[in-house]
């Protein structure tokens, strides 16, 4: 249901396209200097270098998993929120009712205090996923030069509105001014609905034992919301990105030294066999390199891109989308007008946020 963008190779290209010229710029040079100059002692073996590959091709593996474990982390809490926000829906249903009311309410009352728990729920969602947008000093992948053109193209709904415009359909004035006031503006909409089901509780409208259940509901909300600020705050460990990002960027630059007097020696046997292409073997080294460097350094990218979930770009867990999904699907459960019911946030390129 919450799908991401099916990436082209086109896509890719122009992604990196910045790289590609550089890395075809930097093989050119070093080709260049080694046919055309004759400085041959521009060159490094093979073999060291291709260690070298393997043992950054490692560095690289490990980055990109651990990387993709925080991105399907992320996206099983939001799962579970997803879960746990139906199932709130539903309990609060069927379980805020005059049976055992010391002081029995209207079904008018019974259904607006069926709404402010629902909608309330909405607010804590918003809050939430308002609180994973904000930015952190070690979130860089939009600031990258090719992220920031694909920003400015996108639609991240928590960058477009602020978060009192969005929070003001689902609380009324007073719950409004107390959830802005506080630091953790989510944690403080929990509290709200607590202080509510006791409320209820207290009145007869909610059993004890439903009551009982419904805070079992909010202490899974809280450590659902726990484990993605969790995700949020602590960052992927910087030593680990920055060998990372220093050893490719090294093996980039090296790369051209090994490869080209390697193409030449095989032009030059060609040459010896008679075949006068040969001469121009060299050349082919420059796409050679250029296509390795452009791997490593994709995958070097991706790896950075995926650390952060909640950045606000293509890669990560659509966390708008599903908030708005919930909120359909509560609304609609309140049995609303469908067309009172907000839209699901556009999608941009494929792209869901």
């Amino acid at each position: 249901m919450y799908t991401k963008k099916r990436y082209s190779r086109k896509d890719m290209l122009i992604w990196t396209q910045r790289e590609t010229f550089f890395f075809l710029a930097l093989a050119g040079i070093v080709a260049l200097l080694h046919e055309v100059f004759n400085l041959e002692w521009m060159q490094l073996p093979w073999v060291p270098l291709a260690l070298v590959g393997t043992a950054v091709a490692f560095i690289l593996s490990f980055q990109n998993n651990a990387a993709y474990g925080r991105i399907w982390e992320a996206r099983k809490i939001w799962g579970g929120i997803v879960n746990t926000s139906r199932t709130w829906g539903m309990m609060v249903q069927d379980m805020v009712n005059n049976q055992h009311a010391i002081d029995p309410a209207t079904p008018v009352e019974l259904r607006q205090e069926i709404k402010t728990l629902t909608y309330r729920h909405i607010a804590w969602m918003t809050a939430l996923r308002y609180s994973m947008r904000q930015p952190k000093p070690w979130e860089v992948a939009r600031q990258h030069s090719a992220n920031k053109r694909w920003s400015n193209l996108i639609y991240v709904p928590e960058f477009e509105e602020s978060i009192e415009e969005a929070i003001q359909p689902y609380l009324n004035a007073e719950e409004k001014e107390y959830v802005l006031s506080k630091g953790n503006k989510q944690t403080a909409v929990l509290y709200l609905q607590s202080h509510h089901i006791k409320q209820l509780k207290d009145r007869g409208l909610i059993w004890e034992f439903a009551f009982l259940e419904l805070e079992k509901i909010l202490e899974e909300l809280f450590t659902l919301q726990g484990k993605s600020e969790r995700i949020k705050n602590f960052p992927y460990p910087r030593q680990y990105a920055t060998l990372g990002y220093s050893f490719v960027n090294l093996f980039i630059f090296l790369l051209p030294f090994g490869i080209v007097p390697e193409f030449s020696e095989v032009g030059k046997h060609l040459v010896e066999q008679g075949q006068d292409f040969g001469k121009y073997f060299v050349w082919l080294s420059v796409p050679f390199s250029a296509t390795i460097s452009w791997v490593f350094n994709t995958m070097l990218r991706i790896g950075t891109t995926g650390e952060n979930p909640f950045e606000g770009t293509a890669n990560d867990v659509p966390i708008s989308t599903i908030s708005r999904a919930i909120e359909t699907n509560l609304r609609e459960m309140l049995d609303e007008d469908k067309e009172g019911i907000p839209e699901q946030f556009p999608m941009i390129y494929d792209v869901q946020f």
